[in-house]
């Protein structure tokens, strides 16, 4: 039995899951968040108990103290070297990654040189590694890229329609992202198919939100692009739209690009367009009350995951499965409501719409046997997809 630690590292936060491999047992998890701040909250759950500190959390370095520190308070470990190995969840790979790498040196030089296409996560990333590293400079290391699951795609489905030279000089093409909760998806909702050739749509539906279609366990396509703001609409950001409107609101607003580009990541989606929240809870909530901007947006954000799932339908050539998963695909039925209403009559669906209001957080078919594409709600877990991989670098077999 080995330890191994599932890291990722916000900007600001530091998540983190330790397992018992090859068992795959959680023996605790928890979060650091506010880093920087002076009223920091670090919270452990293990033995079904939750410890919470509030108190200066001033770097990540800190942070990673914290952590290995309440693992001796608490006895989920006797010393630091019990942890054997580190897996860091990776957002950008760019080209260089099409699998989970050992964190060494070429790693840190890329993910450093990919900082331009992630600059808030890359740099958070590198700060996480280099404190677990500091306080467990013995362990095994590797990152987990969400990149990596999607680079199966082919030219056609990831080039952008721009100067060619473009893309070859600045590697300016989709890259995708939440790879690691694609994969994990497709291979989960295998269960719910038979044996031989399979095809999965799945909808990774968070604050952050991608499709993909995975074509016998592999991705053909997927609907984030060069950076997240891509595809479809998120809680603050817009997704796909006419390049154009870019240009359109700088000359209207006279704000600078700069100042348009972050209002697309941060002010747009169910915020921008409800005006109430980047919280699919909230919207609901004031959906429910009457307020038409919220019930708009609703009705933009199912409508573009449904183009996503019908293009996607034909890119596969059929599909067998629908999988919906992540906190708000995962937990609501209302919203999950709101996408199958408008796919229901072309791909043919039958689903139980009283289970599915039910449900949260299981993992259950919601579709009925009659319906000629099944779809399910499978809850995802990067971080157990991290461990599979961190431990297989333990065993040398990455």
């Amino acid at each position: 039995m080995s330890k191994c630690i599932s890291v990722n590292a916000g900007s600001s936060s530091i998540k983190f899951k330790l397992f018992e491999m090859p068992e795959e047992k959680v023996i605790c998890s928890g979060l650091v968040e506010k880093i920087g701040h002076e009223d920091a909250h670090f919270r452990i759950a293990f033995n079904e108990e939750k410890k919470d500190t509030y108190c200066p959390i001033l770097d990540h370095t800190y942070g990673v103290e914290l952590i290995l520190d309440a693992f001796k308070k608490y006895g989920i470990i006797e010393n630091f070297s019990d942890i054997e190995a580190v897996g860091h969840r990776v957002v950008q790979g760019g080209k260089y990654f099409s699998k989970s790498a050992y964190f060494d040196a070429y790693a840190e030089e890329k993910i450093a040189e990919l900082i331009p296409l992630d600059p808030l996560h890359a740099p958070a990333h590198l700060m996480g590694f280099h404190a677990f590293k500091k306080s467990l400079p013995d362990a095994v290391t590797i990152a987990v890229f969400d990149t990596a699951f999607h680079q199966t795609m082919e030219e056609e489905d990831y080039l952008f329609p721009i100067p060619y030279e473009w893309t070859e000089k600045y590697a300016c093409r989709r890259y995708g992202a939440h790879g690691t909760s694609h994969q994990y998806l497709s291979i989960e909702g295998k269960k719910y198919l038979g044996e031989g050739e399979n095809r999965i749509i799945t909808c990774h539906l968070g604050s952050g939100a991608s499709i993909s279609a995975i074509k016998d366990g592999k991705c053909v396509a997927t609907s984030m692009g060069l950076t997240p703001l891509g595809g479809v609409m998120m809680g603050t950001r817009t997704g796909d739209m006419d390049p154009s409107v870019f240009d359109y609101l700088c000359t209207c607003t006279g704000l600078s690009h700069e100042e348009i580009y972050d209002a697309f990541n941060k002010k747009s989606g169910f915020l921008g367009v409800s005006g109430v929240s980047n919280d699919t809870r909230d919207v609901e909530e004031a959906a429910n009350n009457g307020n038409q901007r919220a019930i708009t947006a609703i009705k933009l954000w199912a409508r573009r995951i449904a183009d996503y799932i019908g293009s996607y339908y034909v890119r596969l050539g059929g599909c067998d499965l629908i999988i919906f998963s992540a906190g708000v695909g995962e937990n609501s039925g209302p919203f999950r409501r709101a996408v199958l209403k408008d796919i229901e009559e072309a791909l043919n669906l039958s689903i139980d719409y009283e289970l599915n209001e039910k449900i949260r957080g299981e993992d259950v078919l919601i579709s009925k046997p009659d319906s000629h594409v099944k779809v399910a709600i499978i809850p995802t877990d990067e971080e157990l997809m991290i461990a599979r991989d961190t431990y297989k670098a333990l065993l040398g077999e990455l």
